[in-house]
This record gives structure tokens, sequence and C-alpha cells, in this order.
């Protein structure tokens, strides 16, 4: 398919999926065993208390089934996957001390030119460990805090303890959780004082190199009182014939009158099992924000979730799943309504193309003593080509007569009409079914920033091709 973008904003799939030569300096042998998990402890140096809760999840990990609901995953064998690949290489701040073909990576991804642009800080992680971080000097001076998760296990250990997988995300959740909790390693910490408005978005990029490897990077995003933060995460990953594994974990805290937003484009290769968690705990009058695009993964599991504590919190939720031959993206989100006037929007909108499978998993919860809750649930699905699969798995759960929650679903499939019409027009073919699908996602792309705006399109566009029989 011809590329219907301007030249400058062209993308080449390669990219993505072409690996660098694996000169990690440390992969463990496959499979999870106390041994690796002790091993991560002793290369990071950590305290006793880390140790003592990676042991405890692993334990937690070891006793756990399978889940049986959702994508099959008896496919993924987790003996075969290397959980701890420490690069060949260590966190710098300036590119230029990072290793040249590490550097070469983030360099065709934008990463660099996109920190001098348009970020306030950046941080870049290389299958198990950061290799670059930085943040501008005048937010440091204003107490903000973003640095490697592992460099703040020793920096900031009280923040750490009291809310690394505490009440957000407990280490005992669910299984691949408890996986993460025994050998996560690397991810951000993000701490935004007081009153401190942090203009600029603050950016991680997470890249997966090794062959059958996995990354279980951790986010910690800790907005303070009245404090408003932008955070961009990526990710992307090499195409091989063996599986690999994500199974980040990343925990929001939004304190009283605080907002934090929180972006992301998931573009894992198609033989990655992306079981991620995300969630968010809100307090009065806090607001989060997921913007969330999902491809790329064979089997993706993620749902972000909000538990909205404070009266007055709010969370708004807009994702786009993209499914195509021999996918299974199994997404959505959850609201927990756990305080009085409390307001939740969640929008769902899925492609699935020539045998994909793309279902909405949702949950809004209203707890008892949660009065004059507002809950909103669309769900729209477009469908291209045969075989193609949208599914709806919708929950409510309400517990207080005074709520007011609405749930709408819609599939539909880019209809002949509306193509013809458009080739009257003189368009081609390719194009017009890509202005149907660019107009379908646009409420996405107009809440990204820019740059993450134009690679879902490009993204998109390149899933596209050969849709055109």
């Amino acid at each position: 398919m011809k590329n219907t973008l301007s030249k400058n904003y062209t993308i080449d799939r390669s990219m993505f999926d072409a690996a660098n030569k694996d000169t990690s300096r440390y992969k463990a042998a496959p499979g999870l065993t106390r041994d690796v998990v002790l091993q991560i402890s002793k290369e990071k140096n950590e305290p006793a208390w880390m140790l003592e809760k990676r042991l405890k999840a692993y334990e937690y990990f070891m006793a756990a089934e399978m889940p049986t609901w959702g994508p099959d995953l008896s496919a993924l064998d987790l003996d075969t996957i290397s959980y701890f690949i420490q690069p060949d290489a260590r966190e710098e701040r300036s590119w230029d001390d990072v290793p040249e073909d590490i550097k070469q990576t983030f360099d065709k991804l934008g990463i660099p030119e996109a920190e001098k642009a348009a970020l306030a800080g950046v941080g870049a992680q290389y299958d198990s460990e950061m290799v670059y971080h930085n943040i501008q000097e005048d937010l440091a001076k204003q107490g903000v805090v973003f640095v490697n998760m592992d460099t703040a296990v020793h920096e900031y250990p009280e923040m750490v303890k009291k809310y690394f997988m505490t009440q957000c995300v407990p280490i005992n959740d669910h299984k691949f959780v408890m996986m993460h909790g025994a050998v996560w390693s690397g991810g951000t910490f993000i701490y935004i004082p007081k009153g401190v408005k942090v203009a600029l978005p603050l950016q991680a990029y997470f890249r997966m190199n090794a062959e059958s490897g996995g990354q279980f990077e951790h986010t910690l995003i800790i907005a303070d009182e009245g404090a408003e933060v932008k955070y961009i995460e990526g990710c992307s990953a090499p195409r091989y014939t063996t599986n690999s594994i994500h199974a980040g974990c990343v925990e929001i805290f939004v304190h009283k009158h605080a907002r934090v937003s929180y972006f992301s484009i998931e573009n894992w290769s198609k033989n990655t099992y992306n079981l991620n968690t995300k969630r968010a705990l809100v307090d009065e009058c806090g607001v989060i924000d997921w913007v969330n695009g999902n491809m790329g993964s064979g089997k993706t599991m993620l749902y972000p979730s909000s538990v909205l504590r404070g009266r007055g919190a709010k969370s708004d939720s807009l994702g786009i799943a993209f499914a195509g031959d021999g996918q299974d993206q199994d997404t959505g989100a959850k609201v927990i309504h756990a305080a009085p006037e409390t307001t939740s929007t969640i929008r769902a909108k899925s492609i699935s193309r020539s045998g994909g499978v793309a279902s909405y998993r949702g949950l809004v919860q209203v707890k008892k003593k949660a009065e004059h809750v507002v809950s909103s649930v669309e769900c729209d699905a477009l469908l291209i080509g045969d075989g193609a699969v949208s599914q709806t798995f919708p929950y409510m759960d309400v517990a207080n007569s005074t709520a007011q929650v609405a749930h709408e679903a819609r599939v539909g499939r880019i209809g002949d009409e509306e193509v013809f019409y458009l080739m009257s027009r003189g368009l081609n073919k390719e194009r017009a079914m890509q202005l149907v699908v660019n107009g379908f996602i646009e409420p996405i792309v107009k809440a990204l920033p820019l740059e993450y705006a134009l690679e879902l399109n490009r993204l998109i566009e390149i899933e596209m091709e050969g849709a055109i029989g």
C-alpha cells in the first residue's frame, strides 16, 4: 500500500522489527526461579526490604494459576523466557555517552530529537535497564524528581517504601503482577511537589532487544497536592520467531486537586505477550487522564484502572486497539467509584482486520457510599475484511441508587457506499479507506501530543497495508 501521509512522516516498520546484535553483559538463564530473583537484587545492590518484597511476590507467583479468561495464553511457555538481561551500558545523562548501537536505535525512534524539541525530561530503557535519563535543570530546582526506579530505591527509600506495590497495585494482585513484583527492573520514578505544574511532558521509552526476553519496568508517579504533570510512554520490540513477554506495572497517585495525564503507545512485536498492569488512586478533586494506543503485540491484556477514592475525583479514559491477522487485543478500562460525586468517562475504540480479534473488557463499580456518581462508557468497533472479530464484555456493579451510569456500544464495517462516495471525488480505494479509518481514530489522535499522534497515524497505516484485496 502506498503511504498516504506526507513524505516527512513516512515510517519503516523495520525500524521497530529489526534487532541489534545481542551484546548484553548478563542474561539470566531461562525460567523464573528463586536464584534469578536473588541475582537481580544482588546486581542492583538492593536493601533487604526490597529483596523481601521480591521473594514474597515470587512465592505468590509460584502458587498462582494462569488466568483462564481472556486471550489464549497456552502457547506462552514461561520457562523459556529470560527474566533479566543487562545491556552492555550504564545509565548516562548525555546521549553522546550511550553505546553507539543502542544510541542509533533510539535515534531511529526519534527520542533524542523529541527531547530537544518538546520534552521536560526523558528516560530510555534497553532490555532490563535504563541507559539514559535526564531532566531540565529548572524542574530539578523546583523539587521535581524524575529518575530511574532503581535509583529511587536508593535515593528516596521512604517514598518508595510507602508507595511501591503497597496500596495501588499490591504484589498479590494477579499472576502477572506477582511475576512483576519478583523480577521488576528499571522504569521511572516521578515525584511532583505540592503546587508544581510541569508545563512540558516527561517521557520514557522502553525497548526490548534480546530474543526470548522479558521486560518488567515499573513506573511510579506521585503528584502531590495541586501538582500537574503529563507523562508519555512509548514501547517497541524487534520481531522474532520465539515468544517474548512484557509485564510492566504503572502506579499513579493523584493527590488532592492534582492532575496526571498519562499517554502511551504500545507497539510491541507480534511475538510479544503484552500483559501489563496500570492503575491510579485519585484523591479529592484529583483528575487522571488515560490515553492509550495498543497494537503490534500478538496477545494483549491491558485495562488501565482508576480508583476514585476522594470526593469529586475524576477519571477520563480514551483508548484505541488495532488487531490484525493473528492478533488478540483484549483491552479496556476499569473505574471504581469509592467516594461521592465522582465522575468517569471511558471511550474505547478498536479496529479489527482480517482475522484479528479486538475485545473491550471493562468494569464500572459504584460503592454503596458513593452518592451522585456519574459514569459514561462508549465502545466503538470498526471491522475491516473477512474474519474480523469485535467483542464487548462490559460489567456494571452499582450499589448506590443515586448513580447515573450509561453504556453504549457500536460495531460497524467500512461500507461500500462510503468508499464509493470518496472514490467518486477522485480518491483511490486505498486512500478512501484510510480517510475513513483516520476519521474513526480522530478523537485519540487529537488527545495525543503531536509526535505521538503522527506515530499512531503512521503505525495504523502500516497495519492497514494489504487491507485492499
